[in-house]
């Protein structure tokens, strides 16, 4: 697997150390291919977590909080038993070290992973699954999850419930250059038919956008961050948190979004985002 991390190599995968005091917040976003003629199609290939750190009883602009995360993406799809078995362990890892384990229709991440576990994973993902279900039964003051798709109704005045309109309302631009002109199931068969890494990279980027804005998302809506009123550069935070992990983020493509907030109403939407069509497709993503 190809592993890119903000932590040192030792210890990439694992939480990073909690300071006292702190409320933590993990979110965890999961990437996978569909075959609509197949029963459980789904099959996972990239995921990532960001870890985020804030002040209990402070609301501190989330701009000037750092972040840490960590990025899993299969070399070759052979490994999708090891990319679950790390992701399972991952959820579990999140559980046991965050105040707050988040999502965005994480249920669906869960799901996914679980329909294609190895045995040894699947006690790790059935036990977060079922603490997603009973999450509004549980003590805020405790680990507990938050699935900012069904859980983020108070701070949103719009209908919309798919994430980069979830963000748009709320200021925080996730523009997406990824999508412009190639969707992520593309760019993800460029990686794995012909070895094309800028598919990879612009796949990896996208996914852990996902992560951070809904780490983002899931602190303002237990007013334990905020932003300018001017919005939040969702796309900057990356480039400066994650410089030198993806030649991606060098490309003037992603780079000219970096200097001024940018409007994200008309950005692509990841298909693994994006309302479900009840019209059957061939190959798509979540």
């Amino acid at each position: 697997m190809i592993i890119k991390s903000s932590l040192p190599a030792a210890r990439s995968l694992r939480p990073p150390p909690l300071r006292a005091g702190a409320v933590r917040i993990a979110s965890i976003d999961v990437e996978w291919t569909k075959n609509y003629k197949i029963k459980n199609g789904q099959r996972p290939f990239c995921y990532s977590v960001t870890w985020l750190d804030l002040d209990a009883g402070r609301t501190p602009d989330l701009a000037d909080v750092p972040f840490e995360w960590a990025s899993v993406y299969v070399e070759e799809p052979g490994e999708m038993d090891e990319l679950v078995r790390s992701a399972a362990a991952t959820v579990t890892a999140a559980a046991e070290t965050s105040t707050i384990i988040t999502g965005h229709q994480f249920c669906s991440d869960l799901s996914v992973l679980e329909a294609n576990a190895p045995a040894d994973a699947v006690p790790h993902l059935q036990a977060a699954r079922a603490k997603w279900k009973d999450r509004r039964d549980a003590d805020p003051d405790e680990s507990h999850y938050v699935d900012t798709r069904f859980d983020s109704g108070h701070i949103l005045t719009g209908k919309s419930r798919r994430l980069v309109d979830v963000c748009n309302e709320l200021g925080l631009d996730v523009t997406q250059p990824e999508l412009l002109k190639v969707t992520m199931p593309a760019w993800h068969r460029r990686w794995v038919e012909e070895g094309q890494e800028e598919g990879r990279e612009r796949v990896s980027v996208l996914n852990l956008r996902h992560s951070l804005s809904t780490a983002y998302v899931a602190a303002h809506a237990a007013g334990l961050g905020r932003w300018a009123d001017e919005g939040l550069n969702v796309n900057r935070l990356i480039a400066e948190g994650a410089k030198g992990a993806w030649g991606w983020l060098e490309n003037p493509i992603f780079t000219n979004l970096v200097e001024d907030t940018c409007p994200s109403e008309s950005a692509a939407l990841s298909p693994s985002k994006a309302h479900r069509q009840q019209a059957k497709r061939r190959t798509s993503t979540r």
